[in-house]
C-alpha cells in the first residue's frame, strides 16, 4: 500500500502537464482526462519498475493514447448533419471583450484540422519542447520525419493552406448575419453564395456525439438547420464571430465562423462541456450543458 501511495504521489506531480498535453492533442477535457487516467493505470500495473525518467515515460504513454484516439476519430468520422441556428439578441461589447480573452478556442479549432501525426508532432515539440527523437519514437518514424511533420503543421497553423480570415469584426458579423438570415428563410441559393465553395463544417453534432465533417458550399447549405428548440446567443471567440447555442435554456455548443473576404470559409462546432460551460458562464448562463443527443429542427 505504501509503495502504491508513493507511486501515486509521484504521478500527481506530473498530472497537470500530462493533462495539458492531452487537452491540446484532443481538444476535449473528458478525453484528455481519460488519456491521463490510462497512463496512471499503466503505471500502477507496472509498479514503476525499470522507469528511469517517469515524466518522459508518462508523456509517451499519454501521447500514444491521444494518437490512438485521434486516428480512431478519423476512421469513424461520420458524414451527417450540422447546425445553423437563427440568432437571438445582439452582441454585448463587454461580453465580446471577455470572451475574446477567455479560452484559446481558436487554437483548438485550427489544431483539429491537422492530421493525427502532424498534431502530435506540433503539440509535443512547439508547445512542450519535446525533442524530435522522442517524438519519432512515439510515432514510429525517424527524427527527420517527425521534424517534417511539425514543420508542415506549423505552416498550416500559420495559414499557409487556409484562406486569410477577415480581420474586421463588423464585416465578419455582416457576413454571418447574412448567413443566419438565409438560413431562417430557407434560401438555399443565398446560402451557397455566402459560403466559400470549399467551406468545411466541422462539428460534434452527430447523433452519437462523434465528429461530423461536411465539405462544400452545397452540402453545408443543405445542413443549415439547428437543433430542436435551439437558441443562439451571439458571441465573439478569439476575435471571430461565433454563437453560444442553448437548448431550452441550457448551453449546448459553441459555433465559430471563419470569414474570408465576403464568404464563410469554415464553421466549427465545439461540444466539449468544459469549454461550453466557460462560455456560458461569461454569457451569464449558469445551467449545466446539454450532454445527450438532441433532435434537430426542420
Amino acid at each position: 500500500m505504501e509503495e502504491t501511495e508513493r507511486l501515486a504521489e509521484r504521478f500527481e506531480q506530473h498530472r497537470p502537464r500530462l493533462r495539458a498535453v492531452a487537452y491540446r492533442m484532443l481538444g476535449s477535457a473528458a478525453e484528455a482526462e481519460d488519456a491521463v487516467q490510462d497512463a496512471w493505470l499503466r503505471l500502477w500495473r507496472s509498479g514503476g519498475e525499470g522507469i528511469g525518467n517517469l515524466g518522459g515515460w508518462l508523456t509517451t504513454v499519454v501521447a500514444r493514447e491521444c494518437l490512438h484516439i485521434l486516428r480512431s476519430r478519423r476512421r469513424d468520422e461520420p458524414r451527417a448533419t450540422g447546425p445553423a441556428v437563427p440568432p437571438d439578441g445582439a452582441l454585448d461589447p463587454e461580453q465580446e471583450a471577455l470572451l475574446a480573452d477567455s479560452v484559446g478556442l481558436a487554437l483548438l479549432v485550427v489544431l483539429d484540422r491537422l492530421g493525427p501525426a502532424e498534431r502530435l508532432a506540433f503539440v509535443l515539440h512547439d508547445m512542450f519542447a519535446l525533442p524530435y527523437d522522442e517524438i519519432a519514437r512515439i510515432l514510429g518514424r525517424t527524427p527527420a520525419a517527425a521534424r517534417q511533420l511539425a514543420s508542415r503543421a506549423r505552416r498550416r497553423m500559420n495559414g499557409a493552406e487556409a484562406p486569410s480570415p477577415e480581420p474586421d469584426l463588423a464585416r465578419q458579423r455582416k457576413v454571418v448575419d447574412a448567413f443566419y438570415a438565409a438560413s431562417r428563410a430557407g434560401d438555399f441559393d443565398a446560402l451557397v453564395r455566402i459560403l466559400d465553395p470549399d467551406v468545411v463544417l466541422t462539428t460534434g453534432f452527430g447523433d452519437d456525439g462523434r465528429r461530423v465533417v461536411v465539405r462544400g458550399a452545397a452540402a453545408v447549405a443543405g445542413q443549415a438547420r439547428g437543433p430542436y428548440g435551439g437558441r443562439l446567443h451571439p458571441v465573439v471567440v478569439d476575435g471571430a464571430v461565433g454563437g453560444l447555442i442553448t437548448i431550452e435554456g441550457r448551453p449546448f455548443a459553441v459555433l465559430v465562423f471563419t470569414v474570408a473576404g465576403d464568404r464563410i470559409a469554415a464553421i466549427d462546432g465545439i461540444r466539449d462541456p468544459e469549454l461550453v460551460r466557460r462560455f456560458a458562464a461569461v454569457a451569464g448562463i449558469s445551467r449545466p450543458p446539454v450532454t445527450s443527443p438532441v433532435r434537430e429542427g426542420s
